[in-house]
């Protein structure tokens, strides 16, 4: 395979996982609002009384709920939130490690084109423009 081909194949290799990363920075900042509108619940039902109702909205109808099922659903809501920032976050990880890998190979391809190019054929071979390379 040449050296073109190859840094080719691994820009678009790159580029894929920029994409993913995007996406996976997406859904951590989604999970983030979540997060923060579940704790703000959770802060409101610190402050009720034995005496005041809860309700739960079910499409345009609001259904009287208890009350500690309702602190007990945001608790496990806000579990399972966390859960996901952690999964999410470990996933960014991993995907920013592959990226600075593919980085490199493409800077050490970059580096053999401009070795071997105008050696081999007494011109430079003509490369689409590197992807971005800033993470």
């Amino acid at each position: 395979m040449s050296l073109a081909i190859k840094f080719q194949q691994v820009s678009g290799e790159y580029q894929k996982l920029q994409v993913d990363l995007s996406k996976a920075i997406e859904a951590r900042q989604r999970l983030d609002a979540q997060l923060s509108e579940n704790e703000l619940v959770k802060q409101e039902f610190a402050q009720l009384t034995a005496e005041n109702d809860v309700y739960k909205q079910i499409g345009p109808v609001l259904v009287k709920q208890d009350q500690a099922e309702a602190k007990t659903n945001v608790e496990t809501r806000l579990q399972f939130i966390r859960g996901e920032i952690k999964r999410l976050e470990g996933q960014i990880k991993d995907i920013e490690q592959k990226q600075d890998i593919k980085k490199q190979e493409l800077v050490n391809i970059q580096t053999a084109i401009q070795q071997e190019g105008p050696q081999a054929t007494g011109q430079y071979p003509s490369l689409a423009p590197p992807p971005s390379l800033a993470v």
